[in-house]
């Protein structure tokens, strides 16, 4: 898994500490209404595509090259539709704090496949067909998929967000 090298000179200095971050995660459709996810690698999950944000890249930069680098495809960002901060334990024992924002994005071009280490597989599923995916997958698409000029979902209460956490969802 591609670990950035300023999150490694991290980890050097706190362990498994908890670690804040800036995230972005990507809801793609395809023109079937299909929509794009990752199996993670690290625990085996499936999510949207989802990764840091690195020093000195904006968010929106940061979820482009995220998605190519991880699936091949092209987006780009249409509009940002959620902001949470959520807990996730590695199963190595790296702890980090996630402030997270999600975008619906379009999609410009590219074949979905794993085009990384990040991810063992890469597919489009329909909206009533999506495997098992986890507690900020559902929150993240849920939003992006609200009706335009909705706006940006805030998270009301970190309590409500424990997935992540050891032995957590």
């Amino acid at each position: 898994m591609a670990i950035p090298d300023y999150v490694l000179g991290l980890r050097k200095l706190v362990g498994h500490d908890l670690l804040w971050l800036p995230s972005v995660s990507a809801v793609v459709l395809n023109d079937a209404g299909e929509l794009l996810l990752g199996q993670r690698a690290d625990d085996g999950r499936w999510s949207v595509i989802s990764g840091f944000v690195e020093p000195g890249e904006q968010p929106a930069q940061a979820l482009v090259r995220e998605v190519f680098e991880e699936t091949g495809v092209r987006v780009e960002p249409e509009r940002m539709s959620s902001v949470l901060a959520h807990p996730h334990t590695y199963p190595n024992g790296d702890r980090c704090q996630f402030l997270n924002i999600g975008f619906r994005c379009r999609l410009l071009g590219g074949v979905a496949r794993v085009n990384d280490d990040e991810s063992t597989a890469v597919g489009w599923f329909p909206l009533d067909g999506l495997p098992e995916v986890d507690e900020h997958c559902r929150v993240t698409v849920e939003h992006a998929l609200a009706p335009a000029g909705t706006g940006t979902w805030f998270a009301p209460d970190s309590a409500a967000f424990s997935w992540g956490r050891a032995g957590g969802g």
